[in-house]
Formats: C-alpha cells, structure tokens, sequence
C-alpha cells in the first residue's frame, strides 16, 4: 500500500539534505500553494489557479498559460500534507488539500480584522487584541456591563448610512451591538440590529440573544445566536441574518425625541444560576 508523503519523505539523489515536496508547489507569482485544478503552460511551468486567471502569459517563459491540467501533479498533490497559510502566527498543523481551506477558516491563528462597521480601519490582529483596539482606536464605542442592558441609539432621523455601536461584556465575553441605517436597496432604508461576538463562530454558538423594542403597548422582539465578527458586518446585512425593520417602525418605538431604546439580553446555554 502507498503511504502518504509528508513535505521531507525523499531526499534529492547524492544530497543529505530533503526534498521538500510543498515546495514543489508553491507558485513563482504569490508564492502561495498551487492545489487542484492544477494547470501548466506549454513548457509545462505551474502557476496557481488565481494567478492563471491574471495572468496572459507564463511568468517563468512568456509562452501562452493555456488550459491544460497536469494530473501528475494534482496526484500528488492529493498524497502531500500541506501547512496551514497561518504557519507563520503559530499553526503547526498539516493538512491534504481537500480540507486545507476549511481548516484555515476556522484557525485559531487566524487574524481578526477591526470589526467596526463605517470605518475604514485596516488593523488586524489576534482575538485577544480586537477589544484593546476597539477601546483605543474607536473611543466613542460605548461599553456595558452585564447580560441584560439597554442600548440607546440617538438622532436616528439622520440622513444617509449611520450606525450606532456598542460594546456589551457578561458571562467573560465580549459583544458588540450594531444597529446600522443602511439602503441594501436603493433607495428603500432600513434598520438593520445584530449582536456578534469577539470570538470564534464556535464560541458564538454557546450563546443566544434577544433583541427588543418595546413602547406604545408594541413589541418587536428578535432572537438567535449571535454571529462570530469575523463575519462582518455587511455580510450579515447581505443575507438580513438580524433584525430587521423599517423606519416607519422605529417611530412606533421612539418616544419623540429621535432616539430609539434597545434592550439586549445575552443568555448562556446551559448556564446555572
């Protein structure tokens, strides 16, 4: 039976150091993997599918890139373990290339982008470094304490994409609360509300949440687990994965001042009091 190749299985012929097969893969443009599908130009020169897709001619001979596959090569890529892209912040751990990429979304040693919305903020970094930075770098977030708080957003009357954020911390974790204005139609706003936690889709899922307005004998109540920040903001307005209302509902809940009263409640799964 043929064993599995790691990246030193072979050492080059009259030499004692190894051959490291990955490095067969890596690609002379970005210098990320080459994996399935994986194609050749005419001199049969690799590069990765991305930067085939750029690219109008090799960059190692200048003949055409074409089309053509090389299944030698995707054979064995298919028998070689290849490092997580994450090698460099602390993974050591190894993967075929079927379930690379799954694994690298979920990462531990994956950076976090800032997740605060209406900003252009490029900072990134690990878990532990997202609330430090929000607390030094987006001073007017507001921070609470406790699983069942009340967020206040003001002048909700305001013209154009506004958001209101804030920061809520029970249970030793951190939340945020976006409440953002936003035409994800043109033309036709809407409130957009959801809670994320600063962590993993896996922590998010010990935890559920409710959001409520109330006022004027009405109730809009919204309940689910909160999303993970890596999901961002926009992307979770894309798919309306929150609550959801128009403005001509928000009147109902606003006490006449331009403002909008929000009660949050953060509950634990399984937790005991």
């Amino acid at each position: 039976m043929a064993n599995n190749l790691s990246d030193n299985d072979t050492s080059a012929p009259g030499s004692q150091s190894p051959i490291h097969l990955t490095n067969l893969f890596e690609c002379p443009v970005c210098y990320e993997y080459i994996l399935p599908p994986i194609l050749q130009c005419e001199s049969g020169h690799l590069v990765c599918s991305k930067c085939h897709s750029k690219l109008g001619s090799c960059p190692s001979c200048r003949r055409p890139l074409g089309n053509v596959r090389n299944l030698a090569m995707e054979k064995v890529a298919e028998q070689v373990t290849f490092p997580c892209k994450y090698a460099f912040k602390g993974c050591l751990e190894k993967f075929f290339y079927s379930i690379k990429e799954n694994h690298e979304d979920n990462c531990l040693f994956r950076p976090y982008h800032c997740p605060c919305p209406g900003t252009n903020c490029s900072w990134e970094g690990s878990v532990d470094e997202v609330l430090p930075h929000l607390k030094s770098s987006h001073t007017s977030i507001t921070n609470l304490q406790g699983d069942d708080i009340v967020f206040l957003a003001t002048d909700i009357d305001l013209p154009g994409a506004v958001d209101w954020v804030m920061m809520q911390s029970c249970f030793e974790h951190n939340f945020m609360l976006v409440l953002e204005k936003h035409e994800r139609i043109e033309g036709y706003p809407q409130f957009f509300a959801v809670v994320l936690v600063i962590g993993s889709q896996a922590v998010a899922n010990q935890f559920t949440y409710r959001l409520e307005l109330a006022g004027n004998a009405k109730k809009l109540t919204w309940e689910a687990k909160p999303r993970s920040v890596r999901d961002g903001i926009h992307t979770i307005i894309q798919s309306c994965d929150c609550l959801v209302f128009e403005p001509s509902h928000a009147k109902h809940f606003d006490p006449g001042n331009g403002n909008l009263a929000m009660n949050v409640v953060i509950s634990m799964k399984n937790f005991k009091v």
